[in-house]
């Protein structure tokens, strides 16, 4: 029993040592520093992302059929009339 006890207190002091220790300002410090540089670089949320994407995709597929469509006149166009 005195064993538990005496590494349960001992967890409890390195715990609460790590917890004040520079280490948890070095990475505020990075995370913070991180963030500042991602925001300077002018990216895009992955939701962002995706909603071009789709509009993309949309505007590919009504420029094919367009396309197509102009070339279906074209075609009536150049066959002689009877």
């Amino acid at each position: 029993m005195q064993q538990n006890r005496l590494f349960e207190e001992l967890t409890g002091k390195v715990s609460a040592l790590l917890a004040q220790s520079p280490a948890k300002d070095v990475e505020k410090n990075v995370r913070a520093l991180l963030a500042s540089f991602f925001g300077k670089l002018d990216l895009v949320t992955r939701e962002e992302f995706d909603v071009q994407a789709r509009l993309l995709a949309r505007s590919r597929e009504q420029l094919s059929a367009l396309e197509s469509r102009v070339a279906e006149l074209e075609a009536r166009a150049s066959k002689p009339n009877p």
